[in-house]
């Protein structure tokens, strides 16, 4: 959930793909089958960084599939397939909920040899899908997300017999007394949790000199459109499998960044709600001001269909309390995310541009900036207006604080005990911070101290926490830089309903103030891009066709309003379908009807 890495270092020739053959088939007539019950180990980019991903892949025979299709809509293709596509095909009896299961599998495995970005299948996902099969032939349909699979992130807990680790081998095995609030929400709503996706270890705050996508549990994650790609973080699994279509969609957290910036790069959309309009209960913690649970999706109306489902108080999360239509006293009615995507979203409403937030054009970033001033045409012809200079006015001041590290230093130290206080089972009896650290630094498969523990060592250093008025000083600070210094001045000096700015420098001032934004696709690196790695060398982080995105900011609780631009604009450009990764899966749903 931590702030994503943005380490641009020195050119770099890109590394050729790591490919692995170890799935192997039995292909008869009419009959695509493992060959055995499937344990497969996937390495990481180190050779002591394994881990076991153990599934049971039984696929139905080929035979009449196209006599089960006839006269139906062509089936869908995962890569860019949308939920109500896939509904439609569930709905016509084309395919079922246990076929998108054994799909999906098939796809993540067919990738994850390659890109590490799935950590662990769920082992009941075929039994629940038969189930919602079961229901919907009855008649019984809980809602949009009724039998879609989706994704998680590693660090959001179910109570099954999946792991919740955040990355790290020191929470391997341990249980909670139940499902996050998250996850419930998912399983009432009918949504099929199929597994979970890597991270940056502890959503990016363990190391000032780690890798995005890399954690110790699932070694490292690479992104599909460029070999050796920087997935960014800390959501770096959750947007590759998003990107490819492992999975209807995905979840992530946030605390700045980890939506946003992995989503942009790897042309997804991504919402990063108001904190407190998800719940981070039973999710592993680094700053209760500012962590965030939010969709990444092939579009911004599934994005708004999974954030529909997840919204809303929660008795165990009191920030969710503060929902405006969450209030017995309240009169809001509560939003309708999916109702919001309509192509006239933009018409008459004041989008800012704080132009001294974006920076200045260089020879790095022209892609960005020229793609930039062609979506605000775009935005203009979508009847938005465009008020130019609505600048930030304590922008330099932000750039020069201290005060989020306080915030999030103070913070991380009690919230994750408190987490680690809720296991009912803690095999290697880490109860605190300093129990975490000294776990990192002493078992080899944690990578110490090559990647070292500088985000641990700040916070454990602290000689407060969030309950001391120096905490307090900090976060009022946060406040003042984010607020009326910063996104909301400029909302209320300007009249504005929302801003604009290329995702790559959107989260962090909405970040300090516990703000939405939302990302969508907006164009990718040109073929004569200079390629750039990551400070440890080890990733492409600037390269050709690496995806980029434009973000939408705006006061607390705006989500409705964001996602609405986002559609409007998404509508208009269509940029996903026209950026494609260079390496994709090749399965598709027909291969297991």
């Amino acid at each position: 959930m931590s702030r994503h890495l943005q380490h641009v270092a020195s050119p770099m020739t890109a590394p050729a793909p790591c490919h692995e053959t170890i799935l192997m088939w039995q292909v008869g007539s009419n009959t695509l089958t493992p060959t055995t019950q499937l344990s497969i180990v996937f390495s990481g980019s180190m050779v002591s960084a394994m881990f076991a991903l153990k599934v049971f892949v039984a696929f139905a025979p080929l035979t009449n599939v196209w006599a089960r299709y006839t006269n139906k809509t062509a089936l869908p293709l995962l890569l860019d397939a949308t939920g109500e596509e896939l509904t439609m095909g569930l709905e016509t009896g084309a395919f079922t909920s246990v076929d998108l299961v054994q799909a999906y599998v098939a796809r993540i495995l067919e990738m994850n040899v390659t890109l590490h970005m799935v950590t662990e299948i769920n082992p009941d996902a075929w039994d629940i899908a038969k189930t919602l099969d079961e229901e919907r032939a009855s008649g019984k349909i809980r809602g949009p997300l009724h039998g879609l699979p989706i994704l998680i992130k590693n660090n959001i807990a179910t109570a099954d017999e999946m792991n919740n680790t955040a990355g790290s081998f020191s929470l391997l095995g341990a249980r909670v007394p139940r499902d996050s609030t998250i996850a419930a929400k998912l399983r009432a709503a009918g949504a099929i949790i199929l597994g979970k996706t890597n991270l940056s270890q502890w959503a990016n705050y363990r190391s000032s000199n780690s890798s995005n996508g890399w954690s110790a549990y699932g070694g490292q994650t690479y992104g599909a459109y460029y070999p050796g790609q920087d997935p960014s973080g800390s959501s770096s699994g959750s947007g590759v499998s998003a990107s490819l279509g492992l999975a209807f969609a995905a979840l992530g957290t946030e605390t700045d960044g980890s939506i946003i910036s992995p989503a942009q790069v790897n042309n997804v959309v991504g919402v990063k709600p108001t904190v407190g309009l998800t719940s981070r209960t039973l999710v592993i913690p680094i700053s209760e001001h500012q962590d965030s649970v939010g969709p990444m999706a092939r579009t911004v109306k599934d994005a708004a269909y999974i954030l529909q489902a997840i919204a809303g108080p929660d008795p165990a999360d009191n920030y969710t309390l503060a929902i405006p239509w969450a209030s017995n006293s309240s009169n809001a009615t509560v939003p309708d995310y999916v109702a919001a995507c309509t192509l006239d979203a933009l018409m008459g409403k004041r989008i800012g541009i704080p132009r001294n937030a974006i920076g200045t054009r260089s020879a790095s970033t022209a892609a960005i900036f020229d793609a930039f001033e062609a979506s605000l045409a775009v935005l203009r012809s979508a009847g938005a207006v465009i008020v130019e200079n609505t600048n930030y006015t304590a922008y330099a001041q932000y750039l020069n604080s201290t005060a989020e590290d306080i915030v999030l230093s103070a913070d991380f130290k009690p919230n994750l005990a408190a987490y680690l206080a809720q296991l009912t089972y803690n095999p290697n009896n880490v109860t605190s911070l300093a129990d975490v650290r000294a776990f990192t630094q002493r078992f080899p498969m944690e990578d110490y101290p090559d990647r070292d523990t500088a985000e641990f060592d700040a916070s454990l250093a602290l000689n407060f926490s969030n309950t001391d008025i120096q905490f307090w000083n900090a976060y009022q600070q946060d406040l003042y830089l984010g607020g009326e210094g910063g996104l909301l001045g400029a909302l209320a000096t300007y009249d504005l309903d929302a801003v604009v700015v290329p995702s790559r420098v959107s989260s962090g001032i909405s970040a300090i103030i516990g703000g939405p934004v939302v990302t969508v696709p907006m164009g990718a690196y040109p073929a004569n891009t200079t390629v750039r790695t990551n400070s440890r060398m080890d990733l492409n982080a600037t390269a050709p066709n690496i995806p980029f995105g434009l973000s939408f900011a705006g006061k607390l609780w705006s989500e409705e309003s964001l996602i609405g631009f986002a559609y409007a604009f998404e509508q208009r450009t269509n940029v996903r379908e026209k950026v494609k990764p260079y390496v994709q899966p090749s399965l598709e749903i027909s291969d297991f009807l």
